[in-house]
């Protein structure tokens, strides 16, 4: 299993940035697909999590009504849209599956929110 996250950098306060993990080595389109972030000093949260089947599962409620997650299981890719950027949202950004009761983290990238 190899999850690579893609699209990160920095964006000003109220900009937007779109996320992508690749993903390879199992069955893509079987298997919930889920962003973490973790920021400085900080515990890595849930962001989002999308089902094999594209359904969205419960937001954080820090994000809610700013981040979308989405995927294409044919390009065996997920995807976290962010719009309206806060600083707060400044993290290093994990794209996670759990296949065959093994954890599977990608490698991280970095989101910056700064003026």
């Amino acid at each position: 299993v190899q999850l690579v996250e893609s699209g990160g950098g920095l964006v000003q306060p109220g900009g937007s940035l779109r996320l992508s993990c690749a993903a390879s080595g199992f069955a893509f389109s079987s298997f919930t697909m889920s962003w973490y972030r973790q920021a400085p000093g900080k515990e890595r949260e849930l962001v989002a999590a999308v089902t094999g089947a594209g359904g969205s599962l419960p937001y954080a409620d820090s994000v809610k009504g700013r981040f979308t997650i989405s995927r294409d299981n044919a390009k065996n890719t997920v995807y976290l849209q962010m719009n309206s950027l806060k600083s707060e949202d400044t993290a290093v950004y994990y794209c996670y599956t759990r296949v065959v009761f093994r954890d599977y983290w990608g490698q991280g990238t970095q989101v910056t929110v700064s003026s």
